[in-house]
């Protein structure tokens, strides 16, 4: 169980003692540091002793950071945990019942609100043709309308169980992203060799309603934004991304406005030039990618969304025109693809 911290306060030792409390014979627990300014690793070293703790010497980012974990990992199975999580007992128990049935893959649990169990937090992630990655069922009541494990987008990076074997076949995170679609990336992928992404309700993990780090600032803005386009030019062929041009640039319109109406336009700008200055690197990137690609494009954009959800956070006036524009287009898109 790898913990990547960075500046967690309280909420780092809340999730390890939940963690503690797992009903599971042999699991080990590793806490990777990147470099935090608080004290939440020094109140670690003397609640926990027996967690194995890695302090980096600067932040890593989310990718590298836990890179840094899964190759000191001893276990056959691997689950990356955020620090402001808490899990039920029986959470790994039941992704691993689910790994039995499904096999090789990517696995997350239903995510429920930390402060009230009603509300779910996500019921698996789904990706848009365009790229976009968004939770399903956020900030929706829990009525047990999702309580049968299902195939999804991708796996969320909050708490992603899989098998070492698998992630290390997928060459790991990819620290170029540093943070924020590093898990859609992922999965892609896996998905790209065929290594599906599953949704196990019967495991329970807890989360706030947003994350403790970044927030919605400029800086995941940009880079939600600069690693949603350079998924896209790694891991659709060519092919698939020149027949899809014309839509792409009607998204980038749209993107620019959104990103001005928020008042991070400069992120938009800053995106587009990191990928203009990293095309090289992008470009070795995607070759690496489609020399083992084993599903076409046509067969993987089946379980692709049309639609998108808008985090409340960052549209509270819930005007998703830009919503509506990604699915027109997704619609319409599709047809030629």
């Amino acid at each position: 169980v790898i913990i990547l911290n960075y500046n967690a306060g309280n909420l780092l030792s809340e999730c390890i003692e939940s963690v503690l409390k797992t009903d599971y014979e042999k699991f080990e627990i590793i806490i990777v540091d990147n470099d935090s300014k608080d004290d939440s690793v020094d109140r670690c070293k003397e609640k926990f002793r027996d967690v194995q703790i890695i302090e980096n010497k600067k932040n890593l980012g989310y990718c590298e950071g836990n890179n840094v974990g899964i190759r000191n990992a001893k276990g056959e199975f691997i689950a990356i945990l955020n620090p402001d999580t808490v899990v039920d007992s029986n959470w790994l128990k039941e992704l691993i019942k689910g790994y039995k049935i499904f096999g090789d893959g990517m696995y997350q649990p239903r995510f429920l609100t930390t402060n009230n169990h009603k509300i779910l937090q996500g019921t698996g992630n789904m990706i848009n043709l365009f790229g976009f990655g968004f939770a399903r069922n956020k900030g929706d009541i829990d009525e047990g309308q999702f309580n049968e494990p299902e195939r999804i987008g991708y796996a969320s990076g909050t708490c992603l169980f899989t098998s070492k074997k698998i992630i290390e076949e997928l060459d790991m995170f990819d620290s170029f992203l540093f943070a924020y679609h590093d898990d859609l990336d992922l999965c892609w992928r896996a998905a790209l060799k065929n290594i599906k992404s599953y949704y196990i309700p019967s495991s329970i993990v807890y989360h706030p309603p947003e994350g403790y780090t970044f927030k919605w600032n400029s800086f995941k803005f940009y880079l939600l934004e600069r690693n949603r386009q350079y998924c896209l030019l790694t891991h659709y062929s060519r092919k698939t991304y020149f027949k899809m041009l014309p839509a792409l640039m009607i998204i980038e319109i749209g993107v620019f406005f959104y990103y001005l109406k928020k008042g991070v336009l400069l992120s938009k700008f800053k995106a587009t030039l990191s990928i203009l200055k990293n095309f090289k690197h992008i470009n070795v990137t995607y070759k690496k990618i489609q020399n083992k690609r084993k599903i076409s494009d046509r067969e993987l954009i089946k379980i692709f969304e049309d639609d998108i959800t808008i985090p409340k956070m960052m549209d509270s006036k819930n005007n998703n025109s830009l919503g509506n524009l990604i699915k027109n287009l997704s619609q319409f898109t599709r047809k030629f693809l």
